[in-house]
């Protein structure tokens, strides 16, 4: 399970300033969870990131394993090619840690949230015993191309049909306020040793999908 745990650095020292959600059984993740940060152009913004294994409930940290660290700046984040920085992580002496990959956005004065609810029909069968464990996860497209996480479904058990719980999430997060912005959809088979199943994908926007449910929807 992979946790990584931000911080800001201010007079030598750091606060915490989030965490993201733990994933299960991978050695690459892709955090859902973003992070809002003002920044400042002036000043020097210093950014830590620890990255845990987790092995328990426990929010304590010292009692999960510690798998590396990197520092950058937001400015250095910002200024990116893409507003995409990789950084190696490091901390663990003798040893290759990965790499930890940060991309920033400035945020749309969107403050809009909208409701979902998908459900899907006669989806591919991918268990050998049974029938499928499906998930949605959700990406947003980047200017530079490239596609960001930024939902994920809850897991259903055992069904060709699945019918996922609404949700409420910000427009900003889904498109950062661009209503034509390409929205990707992309559905799996869950797997308990995190290797997921591909089962297929589609494209859509927000206006898409705000004109409701029709044929096309």
């Amino acid at each position: 399970m992979n946790q990584t745990d931000s911080k800001k650095e201010q007079g030598g020292k750091g606060f915490q300033f989030g965490r993201t959600e733990v994933i299960d059984n991978t050695l690459n993740p892709d955090f859902v969870r973003k992070f809002i940060l003002d920044y400042f152009f002036e000043e020097r913004q210093n950014l830590r990131f620890d990255l845990y294994d987790v092995d328990s409930k426990s929010a304590n940290l010292s009692k999960h394993d510690f798998l590396g660290q990197a520092y950058c700046t937001l400015g250095e984040v910002v200024g990116s090619l893409g507003s995409r920085s990789e950084k190696p992580l490091g901390g663990i002496q003798g040893k290759k840690c990965g790499t930890i990959i940060v991309k920033a956005e400035e945020l749309n004065n969107c403050r809009e949230s909208v409701m979902m609810q998908f459900c899907g029909n006669k989806l591919d069968k991918k268990d050998f015993f049974g029938k499928s464990d499906p998930f949605l996860v959700f990406y947003r497209s980047n200017e530079d191309g490239t596609f960001t996480i930024c939902h994920k479904t809850e897991v259903i058990k055992n069904t060709l049909n699945p019918v996922w719980q609404a949700f409420k999430i910000p427009v900003r997060a889904l498109c950062n306020g661009d209503h034509d912005r390409t929205i990707k959809v992309e559905v799996y088979d869950w797997d308990r040793d995190g290797s997921h199943d591909f089962i297929g994908e589609f494209s859509t926007s927000y206006r898409e999908l705000s004109r409701g449910q029709s044929q096309f929807n």
